[in-house]
């Protein structure tokens, strides 16, 4: 079996978002057959995203009656170098953002985070709320960050991830009294001189509202797309549509609208009650044709989980993990999409 006859078998594997087979999107970087081994780079950019691994498995299938052994990779075109990145080693920038506080952004930040280092993905969370830093608390990290020779800081890790903080470098109980250029430095350096490695995934918890750090990040980081925070209620909505304009306007893609308290269930009665609304979310969503990620309820787990650092995606028999689990499925499943959808525009 030689390259073309390859190429005809991997016609019949549809992108279930596309709408098309890999070969005609050009989602197939190269094939190679050697022997008995065929090898095939296949521009997918989400690693561990459910819907990418997938569609490597349906290659895989494709091809399993023909006695080749079968050697996938997986690659896809930035269009940036390392040297015009901020994060040269980082595959997918994730921000993750709300127009108001009291949200829960960054419990979800977090979630997301541990979610993605769950299903294996190499991650890093940096915690770029500058006056409100909280997510080291939220994972119980209390290692400050190591250095190296060259004075760049070695981020400690929790739950697989590799974390970084304002919360680090200054005193507990030491407000952050900065103006927008100091906060505009300081951000830089983080970015800059923490020593990353390579990550598939950089989850950035971004401070409510649209300041000076949400410009810093959207004017400096290539980022692969925003998650949006919000409640099922008309204010916290309203402050969304904030949100999405700012990441609108920076021509940043929107991965997708994420509900926080959603309904409580009464582990007394059995009761559902709708405390903040319901479905605003999802609404809010459809009406600006923005992706859905899914909702979580309002469950004092989460609180219990962000107050003793343990987040609640972990937690395989609660109904509220699988909900942030659906979640982080659906952001990674919605980078991958971006990816695929640049290189295709980019061919």
């Amino acid at each position: 079996m030689d390259e073309d006859a390859v190429l005809d078998r991997l016609r019949s594997v549809e992108d279930p978002d596309m709408e098309d087979d890999v070969v005609t999107l050009g989602l197939v970087n190269d094939v190679t057959v050697d022997d008995d081994t065929v090898a095939i780079s296949l521009a997918l950019g989400a690693p561990y995203s459910p819907t990418e691994t997938a569609i490597a498995n349906e290659v895989r299938e494709a091809l399993a009656d023909t006695g080749l052994e079968v050697s996938l990779s997986a690659e896809v075109d930035t269009g940036l170098s390392g040297d015009d990145q901020v994060f040269p080693n980082v595959e997918n920038v994730i921000a993750v953002a709300s127009g108001k506080g009291g949200v829960g952004k960054s419990t979800m930040a977090v979630n997301i985070a541990a979610g993605l280092a769950d299903m294996g993905a190499s991650v890093g969370l940096f915690d770029a709320d500058v006056y409100g830093p909280n997510v080291p608390r939220m994972v119980d990290a209390d290692e400050p960050p190591g250095a190296t020779a060259d004075e760049t800081l070695v981020p400690p890790e929790k739950f697989g991830m590799k974390l970084m903080s304002m919360a680090f470098l200054v005193g507990e109980e030491d407000p952050v009294i900065w103006r927008g250029p100091m906060v505009h430095k300081v951000l830089t350096q983080l970015w800059e001189d923490v020593e990353w490695g390579h990550l598939d995934y950089m989850v950035i918890d971004l401070p409510p509202g649209t300041g000076d750090t949400q410009l810093t990040l959207l004017q400096t980081v290539p980022v692969t797309g925003a998650v949006i925070v919000t409640t099922p209620q008309e204010v916290a909505l309203d402050d969304a549509r904030k949100g999405l304009e700012m990441f609108g306007k920076h021509e940043t893609v929107v991965l997708g609208i994420a509900e926080n308290m959603g309904s409580f269930v009464c582990p007394d009665c059995g009761g559902e009650h709708a405390i903040f609304g319901e479905g605003g979310g999802e609404r809010f969503a459809d009406v600006h044709d923005m992706p859905f990620l899914g909702s979580v309820p309002l469950d004092p787990a989460v609180r219990t989980g962000g107050d003793e650092g343990e987040p609640v995606v972990l937690d395989e028999d609660s109904d509220t993990g699988a909900a942030f689990r659906t979640i982080t499925e659906n952001v990674a499943n919605n980078v991958g999409l971006v990816r695929r959808r640049e290189h295709t525009q980019g061919r």
